[in-house]
């Protein structure tokens, strides 16, 4: 609620006008944002694997565990889905968000090491939003201790399994 234009343009030093020229509505200005920011999570991500096999899965879950006790990001989030059942552009739009996460998460845990599947992508995601949303309505140090503990233990379960795991199948490589 406290996401407004007249705040996004005082903030970046815009014209309301030429932010509503980009943004037209309350909920173009919600998905941008989203949609940045998880950009950026996804690219830090990307980064903390990248930089080698050794520490990977610790410095990618520690990426992880930042984005989902960043109480800001989680709101935006939080108000979109509740926009999104009066606005099918919202809709369509989580709805890609969801497939695009999961598709990085799949690339970067199989950089990890991990033999992982749609399930396992899903699960770890799923877990993750849930962290993040018990971890907002709780605000403490336990719920952000929890987010920890439940991230690093769920990523090295998915890289330290062994690779003849049944059904397993790397997920989505592009």
């Amino acid at each position: 609620a406290e996401l407004t234009q007249p705040k996004i343009s005082r903030g970046a030093g815009v014209s309301q006008s030429h932010l509503t020229y980009y943004f037209p509505t309350r909920a173009d200005l919600l998905l941008a944002v989203a949609g940045h920011a998880i950009d950026q999570v996804m690219t830090r991500l990307h980064e903390a694997v990248a930089r080698g096999p050794i520490g990977g899965a610790e410095r990618g879950a520690g990426v992880l565990v930042a984005a989902l006790t960043d109480k800001r990001n989680i709101r935006v989030m939080l108000g979109l889905v509740v926009a999104s059942d009066a606005d099918r552009k919202i809709k369509t739009s989580l709805r890609r968000f969801v497939k695009d996460v999961r598709a990085v998460l799949g690339r970067e845990l199989s950089a990890m090491g991990a033999e992982v599947d749609d399930a396992a992508i899903a699960a770890l995601h799923s877990t993750a939003v849930g962290l993040a949303v018990l971890n907002l309505a709780r605000d403490n140090e336990e719920s952000r201790r929890d987010v920890e503990t439940v991230i690093r233990d769920s990523i090295g379960r998915l890289v330290n399994a062994p690779a003849s795991r049944t059904g397993a199948r790397h997920a989505r490589q592009g």
